[in-house]
């Protein structure tokens, strides 16, 4: 006789939309999920369940609404101080996003304030904007540096990212991206800046504190020529990279993050359809930012059509980021990426889990299956497509990471 399992908690009567499979929400009505020991072990029908349901969980628990595996924010540069409302402004009354970056606003800055809180503070301020993220369906997240721009202010920051997520009880996939801009003090040497990030590359991975390589190729960041040499050393430490890649310009960066074996492009607005190609050649995640394209009020859109054509996976992260997307919702990302990029709602869906999940190599999460990690969303609704539906509002009941209630 085989023992009946023995669950940490049971979730009951809601449906469940599983994505688990190639295509459709998977949904399952009057369904079951089951978890113990922050895993998975039960997703399906109620009538489905094996023997008697009491005492034989911990919790049970009786819903309504709709499951969806937990949201992954898969691109956030969320740790930083102060704001750039300012900005914004000037925006609005004409200015470029390059204008403002060659006069020393955008990322130069942020990198001032970052460089003049303590670790403190910068854990201090950060701290409200991951909790408006979980309280829209968040359950695991990267976050990067990029705010630094010297091997003490970078640390600092990935040291605040690996807090955030203890402080949490979530996921925090953290990614070095020093190649983000030029700091002042290498004004005109951009190659002797390459340089000094890729020294700091093996000390911060001693560290613990580095999970991928990411850089800005762009006219007003990094040449190819650069990234790949950052990309390379990054290799060499065995870390995976991705690349901010032809968000304002086609440099080719896309291919170039491909052909790298890179986890995600992301922006890519300006993409070729080599580019695509490359993505789909090398399972690179094709990573769509529909909060800097709305706040920056861009019209060029990425290259929707083609990545369908060539099955490249799709995700949808807030960007998050106190310059070009202030945005403290994943849901009102995928509302963005529907409206903006017309993905459907379940494009939208899949973008912000288990594309997500893929591209930071979390292959534990993302759908709810048996055997994969316990994090979902219970949401008050009846379809999966409410949730780019409404705009706004306090749709998420409740979320789990590993079995263990976050909200």
């Amino acid at each position: 006789m085989t023992m009946q399992p023995r669950w940490d908690g049971l979730l009951l009567g809601a449906t469940l939309a599983t994505l688990d499979a190639d295509a459709g929400y998977g949904l399952v009505a009057d369904a079951a999920l089951g978890w113990k020991d922050g895993v998975i072990t039960y997703a399906g029908s109620r009538a489905g369940l094996p023997g008697e349901i009491d005492g034989l969980s911990d919790e049970i628990i009786e819903a309504e609404g709709v499951v969806t595996p937990g949201l992954v924010d898969c691109h956030t540069h969320v740790v930083f101080a102060g704001d750039r409302a300012a900005e914004f402004e000037l925006r609005l009354q004409g200015a470029s996003y390059e204008q403002i970056a060659r006069a020393g606003g955008g990322i130069l800055s942020t990198v001032r304030a970052v460089r003049a809180a303590s670790e403190d503070e910068l854990f201090r301020q950060s701290e409200p904007r991951i909790a408006a993220l979980l309280r829209d369906g968040v359950t695991s997240l990267e976050i990067k540096s990029g705010y630094g721009l010297d091997f003490d202010n970078e640390r600092k920051m990935l040291r605040v990212a690996r807090a955030l997520g203890e402080r949490f009880g979530i996921t925090v996939r953290t990614t070095c991206l020093a190649a983000h801009a030029l700091p002042p003090e290498f004004a005109g040497d951009a190659d002797g800046y390459i340089d000094a990030a890729i020294g700091w590359l093996p000390r911060l991975h001693a560290e613990g504190l580095v999970d991928a390589v990411d850089a800005f190729c762009e006219g007003i960041g990094f040449s190819p020529a650069q990234t790949r040499r950052m990309f390379e050393a990054a290799r060499a430490l065995g870390l995976p990279v991705k690349l901010h890649a032809d968000q304002l310009s086609d440099l080719g960066g896309a291919a170039l993050a491909a052909e790298s074996g890179g986890l995600s492009a992301d922006h890519i607005e300006f993409t070729s359809e080599d580019g695509v190609r490359a993505m789909a050649l090398h399972g690179t995640v094709a990573v769509l930012l529909p909060g800097a394209f709305h706040v920056l009020r861009e019209t060029k859109l990425p290259p929707l059509d083609l990545l369908r054509q060539h099955r490249v996976s799709m995700a949808v992260a807030t960007d998050c980021n106190p310059g070009t997307s202030p945005l403290l919702s994943l849901r009102q990302a995928m509302q963005l990426a529907c409206t903006h990029f017309r993905l459907t709602p379940e494009e939208a869906l899949r973008g912000t889990t288990v594309n997500a999940a893929k591209a930071l190599r979390l292959a534990d999460r993302g759908v709810l299956r048996a055997g994969l990690r316990a994090d979902f969303a219970l949401w008050r609704i009846r379809h999966p497509a409410e949730l780019c539906y409404w705009l706004g509002g306090a749709l998420l009941h409740a979320s789990y990471a590993g079995g263990h209630r976050l909200t």
